[in-house]
């Protein structure tokens, strides 16, 4: 059995409310509740989505950061995770309106529920 991987104590873990249908284009936000760097973020569905990928992006503050993540369609299943790679170190500060939104691009209703890591 793999020893677990230890985890920094200075993450701090953002949820956002949950976005009623992610077959729709549209947003969810939090308030950065701490000044720091995202290193992570992560979706889950509620549901099987169907026809094509949808994938979901991030804004701070309105402004899109890099890195878009794709919640596939095939095989998709109620539980399914994504994670979201930034291709650049992203910089929040306390207060900071965060910011999940989803292109919308598949069918079958699925509720989003979204989360990110800051690292303080």
């Amino acid at each position: 059995m793999a020893l677990p991987e230890r985890q920094p104590s200075n993450e701090v873990a953002v949820f956002a409310p949950p976005m009623t249908d992610i077959s729709t284009a549209g947003s969810v936000y939090a308030a950065a509740p701490v000044s720091g760097m995202l290193v992570r973020a992560y979706s889950s569905i509620s549901a099987a989505i169907t026809t094509a990928d949808c994938t979901w992006t991030m804004k701070i503050n309105a402004v899109a950061v890099t890195g878009t993540a794709t919640i596939t369609q095939a095989s998709s299943a109620a539980g399914d995770c994504d994670e979201l790679i930034f291709s650049a170190p992203v910089f929040v500060n306390k207060g900071d309106k965060l910011e999940w939104v989803s292109g919308g691009e598949s069918d079958t209703t699925s509720i989003g529920a979204f989360s990110c890591v800051i690292r303080t």
